[in-house]
């Protein structure tokens, strides 16, 4: 056998080896998604009904809308832990606003994305400004959005009673689609073109990459920090005033530990907890596995701390994959 033939082979060998590595992540994806819709539909015939498979979608809307914001924190080599606090501080500003300044619904809307752009603003300065770690600006700051919505609300819910805001944010369809799946389609298409058709997007990938040759480049990598939390906090904004629409009130304690299924559909997803990787089409696949978990689960009887369990279970593995 020559040493040309051996080389070739070789070379050969290699490249298939790193495309295998490459679509690791993806074929994870693929095969927990089809496992998962086999397995719950053989469990429960029920799940594989149109208006089940509707309801996970409307049900995962949320996840997905604030996943797609973390996923760009993470993707710069930082991480958002405060979303579910932001999501129900922002739900109840909405709220509040509306029921004391004339009852606006566009105002109220925007009061509460402005709420979350605010927090996740912070967050940013936080962390690119004064080097804290993300990781405890974020922890701190769950604590700290939840607590100024239970102080707002002395505990109690918030009713919404603008009609209006009802039907745009979370009743009328579009299309015969719930306007909670609408709304995560248009963040996702924007999140989307975002990260992969823009100058800004390509400087979250080399930020996260490598963030000393991000500066040596001439890219502003504070800038884009504080910009990718400013959108994680807006998104989980948006998915507060929804909230607060869907259920015609809102709760101080609203949307509490959603922080684990948002970070385990992004991780899923196959952005990487190390920065500088990770793709939206991911992001919704991973979103949608968490959905048909929390569904499947839900039918099948099994107990919430299981559940928990189990979600918490599916992040080290595909934290697993990830390090591969």
């Amino acid at each position: 056998m020559s040493e040309q033939y051996v080389s070739t082979t070789e070379k050969a060998s290699r490249g298939v080896r790193q495309r295998l590595a490459e679509t690791d992540q993806p074929l994870f994806l693929y095969g927990a998604f089809l496992l998962l819709i086999i397995g719950f539909t053989v469990a429960n015939p029920l799940f594989l009904t149109a208006g089940n498979l509707l309801n996970i979608l409307n049900q995962t809307a949320l996840v997905t809308i604030m996943a797609a914001g973390v996923a760009l924190v993470i993707i710069t080599g930082e991480i958002d832990l405060s979303v579910g606090s932001v999501l129900a501080l922002s739900g109840v500003s909405a709220a509040l606003f509306m029921n004391n300044f004339g009852q606006n619904w566009f105002l109220g809307a925007l009061v509460g994305i402005l709420v979350g752009a605010s927090v996740g603003f912070i967050n940013g300065i936080l962390t690119a400004r004064l080097l804290i770690p993300s990781f405890l600006v974020t922890l701190g700051m769950l604590s700290i959005a939840r607590g100024i919505a239970l102080i707002m609300t002395g505990t109690a819910p918030v009713l919404v009673t603008n009609a209006t805001f009802w039907s745009v944010f979370a009743e009328t369809p579009f299309l015969g689609i719930p306007a909670p799946i609408v709304w995560t389609i248009v963040v996702i298409i924007i999140v989307w073109v975002l990260l992969h058709f823009s100058v800004f997007g390509r400087r979250i990938f080399a930020t996260g990459g490598n963030l000393d040759a991000a500066k040596f480049s001439g890219i502003n990598t504070r800038a884009v920090k504080i910009s990718v939390f400013l959108i994680s906090g807006a998104l989980a904004g948006l998915a507060g005033v929804i909230v607060a629409a869907r259920g015609h009130a809102i709760r101080p304690d609203a949307a509490a530990g959603i922080e684990l299924d948002v970070l385990a559909a992004v991780i899923l997803g196959g952005t990487s907890l190390f920065g500088g990787k990770g793709k939206i089409y991911g992001v919704i696949l991973g979103s949608l596995i968490i959905g048909i978990l929390n569904n499947g689960l839900v039918l099948m009887g099994i107990d919430p701390s299981i559940q928990l369990t189990i979600k918490g279970a599916l992040v080290i593995i595909a934290v697993a994959f990830g390090r591969r």
